[in-house]
């Protein structure tokens, strides 16, 4: 028997801040097609997901949860695969980036990168974006902000690992040119290559030091693997990839992947950074990167604060899984942006699933019953115009074959349709209605619903890799089994004499679009936030006067701080070195829940020099750092509008 042929899939590792919206959902549905139709086609398919569990903005979102990172991720990634499994998704792995093996190997894989001269220790400074976890230049900032996410940057500057990108630029452009396939859309490989290749690669930062919720590097215990040396190599650490050389068998098996499914924003990281971490490491390169568009929403961009997103367990409740899917793959081009709403869900199953669809089963699953008690019999009277819809039907999977290879999907999905499309017109232009009325038309009347109940087989043996439930419900009202792909160019396989289920419900019932527009009104409405009743503040308690004389008793100066650390017995206080002048003082403040060390080296800040010292867990602090507290309690620093030299007086 001959070896099937591998085909490794994987999508992009889903990020664990959040339960993925309907956008996320798409790739895995994406994904879980190709899957279905590469095992369909005969290949041994390995189909790998998963979750990214570390960084900064995680261990932030577990501090504002009052739970420990790992709690926290162990609950998202629970979400997470809670809607793949939902949405029918047949994966074969899913890995955390928590996973110990991961750990360990990605430890060793940064190690023998860092022995090997690629990696090297240096310091950064930029604009780093929180959401996103990138740094970024001056020149980057679009209006002062995330060139990716539109939200604010702070600057920043720490001590980090780098690993040496320059060092593999022309050997990547030299792999795109050799290899032209290498990225598709092709647009996406265009904009890798003139926007960061050919401008010169920089080094990228691949430790941090500020936060500790990632793999430590395990020969500096101060920093910890930042996200895409991480992320990244759980397509290989997932299939038993060692760094040592010990790999696993299915690692030898299937690697390279054959494609990475992944959403355009992450084109860079994975045809730039991930193909070079791969070139340093001497591992073959993946086959192929397709970076699908985004789905939007119909009417402005998804928000949490607008209590508008959509996520997939909710639209898998109002519509079934299968409808979602179809709708997920049917409407998003090849290389531009698709929209969704709830009102475009609603229209796209009423007019293409219960109306061309649904219907044609229904009609002649119906006609059957009424004219043969069920009996599907080809009686062998065939008219020319059976031809057309037999060579529409037999051609239809080398065309949707075709499209699918290229990843074109809603092309592919639109080709079938067109099967269905001409079986319906099939109906009216024989009119088995009036055959019926004629007794000596009866064979041709068994043979036209024949030809109907073959074309229907044929179609739903292609669109099972879209929906799986609803071709076995299909399979079953016919009493039939799925075809092999390679038996889809043959007419006439449905043995006569089966009989197809007596008043079977229907496979799309069409939907009330204002009902269901109410029902997800009041969804959302129920979903808001509970706004407690305001209450009357009691006005704040006001000082006693003081006079122009007790003011000049207080001393204030301008300082800067040159050194900063978190006291070691204490969770709330900072421990500030501050210059002031010609003297230099330490300065003990109850901030470190509103900054960071890191951030407060270098302020400018307002200093009480003349408040008598005082003894804090055991540490004397010379003086008070001043600061603004609103009515939630946010504090921040006061500072100087200008820079003024440390020393100055404020009066």
């Amino acid at each position: 028997m001959a070896t099937k042929p591998k085909y490794y899939i994987t999508t992009a590792i889903a990020y664990t801040s959040a339960k993925p919206h309907i956008g996320n959902t798409y790739e895995i549905v994406l994904s879980d097609f190709l899957v279905r139709f590469k095992r369909k086609q005969g290949y041994d398919v390995y189909f790998q997901t998963g979750t990214d569990e570390h960084g900064e903005k995680i261990e932030l979102k577990a501090q504002d949860a009052g739970i420990s990172p790992k709690a926290y991720v162990d609950q998202v990634a629970g979400e997470i695969k809670r809607i793949w499994d939902l949405m029918g998704t047949t994966y074969d792995n899913f890995i955390r980036t928590t996973d110990p093996y991961h750990e360990k190997q990605v430890q060793k894989i940064f190690k023998k990168l860092y022995e090997q001269g690629d990696i090297y220790k240096g310091s950064y400074k930029g604009w780093y974006c929180t959401p996103c976890e990138s740094f970024w230049t001056e020149s980057q900032l679009v209006d002062g902000k995330c060139p990716d996410c539109g939200r604010e940057v702070k600057l920043a500057e720490e001590e980090a690992y780098f690993f040496k990108m320059s060092k593999y630029a022309d050997k990547l452009l030299a792999y795109y040119e050799e290899h032209p396939k290498f990225i598709a859309p092709v647009s996406r490989k265009n904009e890798m290559v003139n926007n960061f290749l050919k401008p010169g690669l920089q080094d990228l930062c691949v430790s941090r030091s500020t936060f500790k919720w990632g793999i430590p590097v395990d020969f500096d215990n101060k920093h910890v693997v930042y996200v895409w040396l991480d992320a990244l190599t759980n397509y290989i650490t997932g299939i038993g990839y060692d760094a040592d050389g010990n790999n696993s068998e299915l690692y030898n098996k299937i690697w390279p992947a054959d494609v990475h499914i992944i959403g355009k924003d992450i084109v860079r990281f994975h045809t730039i950074y991930w193909p070079i971490f791969l070139m340093a490491l001497g591992l073959p390169l993946p086959k192929k990167v397709f970076g699908h568009p985004w789905l939007l929403q119909d009417g402005g961009k998804m928000s949490k604060s607008k209590g508008n997103v959509i996520y997939a367990d909710d639209l898998a409740s109002f519509y079934g899984v299968d409808a979602v899917r179809y709708f997920l793959l049917t409407q998003m081009p090849y290389d531009n942006d698709g929209l969704i709403s709830w009102d475009m869900v609603t229209e796209t199953i009423n007019g293409e699933l219960a109306n061309v669809y649904g219907n044609l089963v229904s009609r002649t699953i119906a006609m059957l019953n009424k004219y043969f008690d069920g009996v599907i019999e080809n009686k062998g009277v065939s008219e020319e115009i059976d031809s057309d819809l037999i060579e529409t039907a037999t051609s239809a999977f080398a065309k949707v074959e075709k499209k699918v290879e290229e990843f074109r999907v809603a092309d592919a999905i639109d080709e079938l349709f067109h099967v269905f499309r001409r079986a319906n017109k099939y109906i009216d232009e024989t009119m088995p209605w009036a055959l019926a009325k004629d007794e000596s038309k009866k064979d041709r009347l068994a043979t036209v619903l024949y030809n109907l109940a073959e074309t229907i087989i044929i179609g739903t043996t292609i669109i099972e890799s879209l929906m799986p439930e609803t071709a076995q419900k299909v399979y079953a009202q016919f009493g039939v089994q799925g075809r092999e792909f390679a038996d889809l160019d043959k007419f006439g396989l449905i043995q006569n004499g089966t009989k197809v289920m007596n008043n079977p419900d229907k496979l799309f019932a069409r939907l009330d679009a204002k009902e269901i527009a109410e029902k997800v009104e009041a969804m959302y409405e129920a979903r808001k936030p509970k706004v407690a009743p305001v209450k009357e503040e009691a006005p704040e308690e006001k000082k006693p006067e003081i006079t122009i004389g007790d003011f000049a008793k207080v001393e204030l100066k301008v300082g800067k701080i040159l050194a900063c650390e978190k006291l070691p017995k204490s969770n709330k206080l900072l421990k500030s070195t501050v210059e002031i002048g010609s003297e230099t003082r330490t300065i003990l403040s109850g901030i470190a829940k509103y900054y960071t060390p890191e951030e407060m080296v270098g302020k400018n800040v307002v200093v009480v020099t003349n408040l008598a010292p005082a003894k804090l867990c055991g540490t004397i602090s010379e003086g008070m750092l001043l600061c603004a507290e609103d009515n939630d309690g946010n504090v921040v620093l006061l500072t100087p509008e200008k820079v003024m030299p440390s020393g100055s007086k404020i009066s």
